[in-house]
């Protein structure tokens, strides 16, 4: 299938939902590819589906992260987002490490995909073309919360998982859902401002863009 989505976000049409119904599909072929492959094995090979998939999300979720800090290293939030991306990727190694004590294969074109699909949402604009959009940085920032938000979930999957399997360790999972807390917290308070920026335009409000686009 070759496709190509040319979004203006307030200009032309708005095809959020036809993102999110792509994403959806192929997931869905992901997964349901997988379940064929898997068939007739044990829960080992649904966990294997399961942490591939979340595997997949941080690739995105971490190429997202460091996107956004180098967008933005200028603005007054750049240090943050720049500390953000470095857990991100550590949170992404920390799931390799456990794919790799529980046994798990790494299914590349899972992980391929999710880095194609980052690199295509560049394509997608937000109402203006020369300059930094604050509808950019709102989407951004709800899509890192999200992806938080879902490893959070992964995290904890996991830590019900480690008190029967001696080969995850509790305290390690503890620490990576408290940073996770942590950064859907820090997410959110940048989603607050951003939204703030959004809904001053949309108002007739002045608006002083926190987030300037370096030169």
């Amino acid at each position: 299938m070759t496709a190509a989505l040319f979004d203006v976000d307030g200009t032309l049409v708005d095809t959020n939902y036809l993102h999110a119904v792509t994403w959806w599909l192929t997931g869905g072929i992901m997964a349901n590819t997988d379940a064929a492959r898997d068939s007739g094995q044990s829960e080992v090979g649904l966990l294997g589906i399961y942490l591939n998939d979340h595997l997949a999300g941080a690739t995105a979720g971490t190429e997202l992260a460091h996107r956004t800090a180098r967008s933005h290293r200028d603005g007054k939030n750049g240090g943050t987002l720049r500390r953000l991306a470095a857990e991100v990727a550590q949170d992404r190694a920390a799931l390799l490490d456990i794919m790799g004590a529980l046994g798990i294969k790494v299914r590349r074109y899972k992980v391929g995909a999710a880095w194609i699909g980052e690199k295509a949402g560049r394509l997608k604009f937000n109402g203006r073309l020369f300059a930094s959009s604050p509808l950019s940085n709102l989407e951004e920032l709800e899509m890192l919360r999200l992806g938080v938000e879902g490893k959070a979930a992964g995290w904890r999957t996991l830590r019900t998982l480690a008190d029967t399997d001696t080969r995850l360790d509790p305290g390690r999972l503890d620490e990576l859902i408290s940073r996770a807390g942590r950064q859907a917290d820090l997410l959110e308070d940048l989603r607050i401002g951003a939204a703030d920026q959004v809904t001053r335009a949309y108002s007739g409000y002045p608006v002083s863009n926190p987030w300037p686009r370096p030169e």
